[in-house]
C-alpha cells in the first residue's frame, strides 16, 4: 500500500528525515515510534500530503504520491494529535462538514454520518455540540472525522492522549475493528503499551533515520527476559550448574542470581529443575519479560528529548 524510498527532508541546514525507507502492506496495522524530534511528524507530514519531501519517493498502491492529485489523498484519513474538531458544531455537523469536503453529499452522506456516529458511540450525543463533550468524545469524534469519508488508509498520531479508560478501550476496539474489515493502519503512540498490543509490525526512528523496522516479535527478542532468585544457600553449586547447562547468569551477588534468556518461562522451569536437583530452598524470586518501551529505550537511549 505505502512504499517509502530513501526519503528526505530538509528545513535549510537541517535534515529532518535522512534517507528513510520502509514498506506498508495492504490491511497492515503499522506501529510508528520515536523520540521527540525523532522526524515522526515530518514522515506522517510527507506521506498524508501535508508538504513535500525534498528528495524520495513515496509510492501509494503502486503509484507515486503526489499532493496534488486529488484522487489520491480522497484514500487517505488523519487522525491528528490536536483536535481536528469544531466545538460550535453538533458532532453530526462535525461529520458532515468533513464528509463533504470529500465528495459526500445527499443520502449517501446522511447514511455514512450515521455509520460513523455509531461505529464512535456518538449517536446519542449526535446533535450535541462538540464543544461540550469530554475528552474522550472529542477524541472519538476526531477519530470518526478522519473516516468518515472510508479511506485505504488512515494515519493515527497520538489518538489516546488524554482520554479515560473507556473511550481509549473503545477506540482500540474501533481501529482493529476497522483494520480486521481491511483498513491499512499507521498508529504512532508514545505509550508503548498501545502500539504492543495492536501493531505486529513496528518501525523506530531517531535523529530522522529509520533505526529499526521489524515484527513486533523480532524486536522484542533484541533484549533478554531475566529471572533473579536467592537460595539460602549454595549459591556457587547453583551458577556451576547453571553454567552447564548454557544458562547465561547477567548478575550475582551472594545468594542472589540473575539470569537471562529469550524467554522467562523457559528460564523459571530451568531454574527450578537446578533447585530440586540441589535440593536448595528459594527464599527469593522475581521474573521480567522484556516489552516494547525497554527496547525502544535500548535503541534510542535514555537520554531526555525537548
Amino acid at each position: 500500500m505505502l512504499n517509502v524510498t530513501d526519503l528526505r527532508k530538509s528545513y535549510g541546514s537541517f535534515e529532518a528525515l535522512s534517507g528513510v525507507s520502509f514498506e506498508i502492506e495492504s490491511g497492515e496495522m503499522f506501529g510508528l515510534l520515536g523520540p521527540n524530534g525523532a522526524g515522526k511528524s515530518t514522515l506522517l507530514g510527507v506521506l498524508a500530503c501535508l508538504h513535500d519531501a525534498t528528495s524520495g519517493e513515496v509510492r501509494l498502491a503502486g503509484e507515486i504520491l503526489r499532493r496534488d492529485n486529488l484522487a489520491q489523498r480522497q484514500l487517505l484519513g488523519i487522525g491528528t494529535q490536536e483536535l481536528a474538531i469544531y466545538g460550535d458544531l453538533t458532532a453530526r455537523e462535525n461529520l458532515r462538514f468533513f464528509g463533504k469536503l470529500y465528495g459526500f453529499s445527499g443520502k449517501e452522506l446522511t447514511i455514512r454520518v450515521d455509520e460513523v456516529l455509531e461505529l464512535t458511540a456518538l449517536r446519542d450525543k449526535a446533535d450535541q455540540r462538540a464543544g461540550t463533550f469530554s475528552g474522550g468524545m472529542k477524541r472519538r469524534l476526531n477519530l470518526g472525522v478522519a473516516i468518515v469519508h472510508r479511506p485505504k488508509v488512515l494515519f493515527l498520531d497520538e489518538p489516546t492522549t488524554g482520554v479515560d479508560p473507556q473511550s481509549r478501550n473503545h477506540i482500540f476496539e474501533q481501529v482493529k475493528a476497522l483494520n480486521a474489515a481491511g483498513l491499512t493502519v499507521i498508529y504512532t503512540s508514545h505509550y508503548m503499551e498501545e502500539v504492543q498490543a495492536l501493531c505486529p509490525r513496528i518501525a523506530i526512528m531517531d535523529h530522522g533515520k529509520l533505526i529499526a523496522c521489524d515484527t513486533l516479535k523480532n524486536l522484542l527478542r533484541k533484549l533478554d527476559d531475566t529471572v533473579t532468585f536467592r537460595v539460602n544457600s549454595g549459591a556457587d553449586h547453583v551458577k556451576e550448574k547453571l553454567t552447564a547447562a548454557g544458562i547465561k547468569i547477567s548478575k550475582s551477588g551472594g545468594n542472589s542470581i540473575t539470569v537471562a534468556g529469550p524467554a522467562v518461562a523457559g528460564l523459571v522451569v530451568k531454574v527450578m529443575g537446578i533447585l530440586r536437583e540441589l535440593d536448595l530452598e528459594l527464599t527469593g524470586f522475581q521474573s521480567e519479560e522484556t516489552n516494547l518501551e525497554k527496547v525502544f529505550l535500548h535503541l534510542t537511549e535514555r537520554t531526555l528529548r525537548d
